[in-house]
C-alpha cells in the first residue's frame, strides 16, 4: 500500500505518504498530463483489514446536499471523497426547484435509497458507449469492492391492476411511468420528477401528472400535481406522469394499494452493502473504448485492485497551478498506473473553467475532524449529494 504509481500516466516522483488509520494511507503525487501538470490526492484502503471499511456518505435525505467534510465528520469517517453527479440546476425549467439528488442508484447499509434516472436526464460528462445511469461502484457484504449495474424492480398493485414501478426517489421519472417517493427523499419538491423526457433533460415539464399518498396499504391523499414537504415514515407517495398519472387518477381515498421495490445487481446478482453511481472507465485492466481524450478537468475517481480487496479513492487538485486536470481517458490510465483493474469516474467539472466538486478529506491520527487535502477549485468545498466515506475501528 502507498506505492508510487507505475505505468500509465506516470508521476514525477514527488510522492508524499502518510498513515491515516489501520489499513488507510493518504498520498499525493504530480502528473505531467496533456494539458499541463496536475496533482493527484489518493486514499489507499486495504479492505482486507477487518478494522477498515467504506460506506455511503449522504445528508440523510436523497434530495439534499452538504460538504464532504461535514458529511465525513457527521458520520465519524476518517476520510472520504465526493460521489455521484447530481441535479445541480434547473435553468431549463424556470420556477422548478433543483433537487440536489444524485443521478444513479444509491445503497446505504444494505438499504436501497434510490434508483437511476433515465440516461437522457443525467448531469455530467458523456458516458462511454454502452454505459447507462444504472452503473455503480460499491462494496458487498463480503467486503469486496466491485462495479455493476443496479436495476430497479418494483410494482404498484391494486385489486384491479398491477403497474411496474418506474422510479424510486428520483429527480426524473421515465415518461408514462409511476415513481415512488419515501421518507428517504426528504422535503424537496417532487415536481422535477415530471420534467424532461427519457432522451432530453431540457424538455418541458409534463402537464399530465397526478400523485397519491399510500399509508397502511391504503390511499390516504390524492392531488393533481406533485407536492413537496417531508414524506412521513411508513408513507409512500406515488407520482405519475402521462399514462402513469391516468392510472393513479383511478384510485380513490381508501383504495387498497401495495407497493414494493428493490435494486437488483445485473452481473453479480449479489447485494451491495453500499453503492453509488458514476460511470466505469476501466474494466479488466483496460480503458473502456470511447473515453474522452480531449476535455480536461479537475476530477474524482475510484479504482479497484487485488480482486476487490483494495480501493483507491482519487481526487485531483483544483489550485490554480494544477487546475488543468485530466481528461477522462487520462483518469483511466492513471488508475491503471496505480494498479487498478477496475476504474470508476465520479463527479468533477466538465472543463477546466468550471467549478469542480472534487474533494478529498482525511483525518490525521489524533485529530478531532477531517481536513480537506486537495484544493477545491473555486476556493471552497461545493455541497454534494453523496460521497464515499472511509471508516476505521483502529
Amino acid at each position: 500500500m502507498g506505492a508510487a504509481p507505475a505505468g500509465g500516466v506516470e508521476a514525477d516522483g514527488k510522492t508524499v505518504t502518510s498513515r491515516i488509520a489501520p489499513g488507510v494511507q493518504y498520498w499525493n503525487f504530480d502528473i505531467p498530463a496533456s494539458h499541463g501538470a496536475t496533482r493527484a490526492h489518493v486514499l489507499d484502503i486495504d479492505l482486507n483489514d477487518p478494522r477498515t471499511g467504506v460506506g455511503l456518505l449522504y445528508p440523510g435525505e436523497v434530495g439534499a446536499r452538504s460538504a464532504v467534510s461535514t458529511l465525513a465528520d457527521g458520520a465519524g469517517a476518517v476520510g472520504g471523497i465526493n460521489g455521484d453527479f447530481f441535479n445541480i440546476s434547473e435553468g431549463q425549467h424556470p420556477g422548478v426547484e433543483a433537487t440536489g439528488a444524485p443521478v444513479g442508484p444509491a445503497v446505504s447499509q444494505g438499504r436501497a435509497l434510490k434508483g437511476a434516472v433515465p440516461d437522457g436526464q443525467r448531469f455530467g460528462p458523456a458516458m462511454p458507449p454502452g454505459v447507462t445511469t444504472q452503473a455503480v461502484l460499491g462494496v458487498g457484504f463480503d467486503r469486496r469492492a466491485r462495479l455493476d449495474n443496479l436495476r430497479l424492480e418494483g410494482e404498484v398493485r391494486t385489486p384491479q391492476t398491477r403497474l411496474p414501478l418506474g422510479g424510486l426517489n428520483q429527480y426524473a421519472l421515465p415518461v408514462g411511468s409511476v415513481g415512488a417517493f419515501t421518507s428517504d427523499w426528504g422535503s424537496t419538491s417532487r415536481v422535477r420528477s415530471t420534467c424532461g423526457t427519457d432522451t432530453s433533460r431540457g424538455a418541458p415539464c409534463s402537464t399530465d401528472t397526478h400523485e397519491v399518498a399510500v399509508r397502511g396499504g391504503r390511499v390516504v391523499e390524492s392531488a393533481g400535481t406533485p407536492g413537496s414537504g417531508p414524506v412521513a415514515a411508513g408513507t409512500t407517495v406515488l407520482v405519475g406522469r402521462e399514462a402513469g398519472a391516468q392510472e393513479l387518477r383511478k384510485l380513490s381515498i381508501g383504495d387498497r394499494v401495495h407497493v414494493w421495490h428493490r435494486l437488483v445487481a445485473a452481473e453479480s446478482h449479489m447485494p451491495f452493502r453500499f453503492a453509488l453511481g458514476g460511470f466505469p472507465v476501466l474494466r479488466g485492466g483496460a480503458p473502456l473504448p470511447g473515453l474522452d481524450s480531449v476535455t480536461s478537468a479537475v476530477r474524482t475517481a475510484a479504482g479497484i485492485s487485488d480482486d476487490g480487496r483494495r480501493l483507491l479513492l482519487l481526487s485531483l487538485d483544483g489550485s490554480p497551478e494544477f487546475r488543468t486536470g485530466l481528461t477522462i481517458a487520462e483518469v483511466a490510465e492513471t488508475l491503471r498506473g496505480l494498479g487498478a483493474q477496475e476504474g470508476f469516474s465520479l463527479d468533477g467539472g466538465g472543463s477546466s473553467t468550471l467549478v469542480s466538486s472534487a474533494t478529498l478529506v482525511a483525518r490525521a491520527p489524533g485529530a478531532e475532524a477531517v481536513t480537506v487535502r486537495n484544493h477545491p477549485s473555486g476556493g471552497a468545498e461545493r455541497p454534494v449529494a453523496n460521497g464515499i466515506g472511509v471508516f476505521s475501528r483502529g
